[in-house]
């Protein structure tokens, strides 16, 4: 074939798929269109009278929002005493989660002591942990702390971990070849390229948490959105648990955006 013949359509090239997150005008407009679009299925949906016995309406539910909010308070406490418990509980675990990551991922004799007992703790519910939590600790915050805190410390440790198992090999044996210590390569080649799984097991670890407070707030409270959502579930309140229920998902979207943007300023290096 001479070389002037245009490619017939079946050879010509393929276009490289965009991988990107495409423009910011883009990803805010279908943003937009994906919540209104999801908010007037969830109202065509509660038009029917029997989904609407046990799934409140957006109007129900907004109807609720404004009660709680000028009734002494009590939403904005439920927000705030939550919260606290969720970013005290995630904070432990990841100061805590960090530290043991490297360790046994340095380490092997580490990695061999404690992945039997990591990998078991992950199979079991941290909701079936309660029994033994309020036996130890009795009702008040620190069984709180713990419930979340062995929900969201297991993800992220195990996460870490794996971050550091998957440095670079050639990194580290070139690092070798030119004469570096243990120290080098710990502080120069392997926390570098873990990093990006520190913010992501973070991520990981704050979703954890949040799917974790309701099961945390059986522990025993008066005040909590877990304990508001429980206590409006014995009365079939379902527009105060459809509110509780969307305020944690609104928390976790932020504190996740939060999270994803200092994952970016701080390995925009990549």
């Amino acid at each position: 074939m001479d070389a002037t013949t245009p490619l017939s359509p079946k050879k010509r090239a393929r276009k490289l798929k965009d991988f990107s997150d495409g423009s910011k005008r883009m990803r805010y407009t279908l943003m937009t269109i994906s919540i209104i679009g999801g908010f007037l299925l969830w109202y065509f949906i509660t038009l029917i009278p029997t989904i609407n016995t046990f799934l409140a309406s957006p109007k129900q539910v907004l109807r609720a929002l404004v009660s709680e909010s000028a009734a002494d308070g009590r939403y904005l406490k439920d927000i705030t005493i939550s919260l606290q418990r969720v970013l005290i509980g995630f904070g432990l675990a990841f100061v805590c989660s960090i530290p043991i990551a490297f360790l046994m991922g340095w380490y092997p004799k580490v990695r061999n002591l404690v992945e039997p007992w990591i990998q078991f703790m992950r199979t079991i519910p941290p909701i079936a942990l309660i029994p033994l939590v309020i036996l130890a600790m009795g009702l008040g915050e620190p069984p709180k702390y713990t419930i979340i805190f062995v929900a969201a410390f297991l993800v992220m440790v195990v996460t870490i971990y794996q971050g550091v198992k998957e440095v670079d090999k050639t990194l580290i044996r070139a690092a070798y070849t030119f004469g570096a210590s243990d120290k080098d390569l710990f502080v120069d080649i392997v926390i570098p390229a873990s990093f990006p799984y520190i913010l992501v097991g973070a991520r990981l670890g704050m979703a954890a948490s949040l799917t974790t407070l309701i099961a945390a707030e059986l522990t025993g409270t008066t005040f909590g959105l877990g304990a508001r959502i429980q206590g409006a579930q014995q009365f079939m309140d379902t527009s105060i648990v459809l509110l509780g229920i969307i305020t944690i998902g609104v928390i976790g979207f932020v504190l996740d955006k939060i999270l994803l943007f200092v994952e970016k300023k701080l390995t925009g290096w990549k």
